[in-house]
């Protein structure tokens, strides 16, 4: 998608400048991110970085940016859902929240922080 937005190149108007200031907040991310995290992959851009510049470039309203985006994502979150029906359970990340308990957390959800922070 980002070849196909550098090729409509002056043609995006003011969109140009925004495709180049994408670039660069790329850029920054993931040299921060080698920085903070270093032996990790690099961190990719999510496809909506260049969908709302294109859907920019080609007049769509920004309030249907979010229902395109959801659209889109909604066979793979019916695919997920039919997944996890058929194993008979949800599928959760395997990693656990080790930050702070944050203050206004519910009583239950803080015993299940402060016993990840034992871990």
């Amino acid at each position: 998608m980002r070849q196909a937005l550098e090729r409509l190149g002056d043609s995006l108007g003011p969109g140009a400048g925004r495709l180049a200031f994408a670039a660069e907040v790329e850029r920054a991310v993931g040299a921060a991110f080698a920085r903070l995290k270093p032996g990790r992959p690099p961190l990719n851009p999510n496809v909506e970085i260049n969908a709302a510049l294109l859907l920019d470039a080609v007049g769509f309203p920004r309030d249907a940016f979010m229902p395109v985006f959801a659209v889109a994502r909604a066979a793979g979150w019916v695919a997920h859902a039919m997944e996890q029906q058929k194993g008979g359970r949800l599928v959760r990340p395997s990693s656990a929240y080790i930050g702070p308990v944050p203050p206004n957390a519910p009583a239950d959800w803080r015993g299940s922080a402060q016993s990840n922070d034992q871990r």
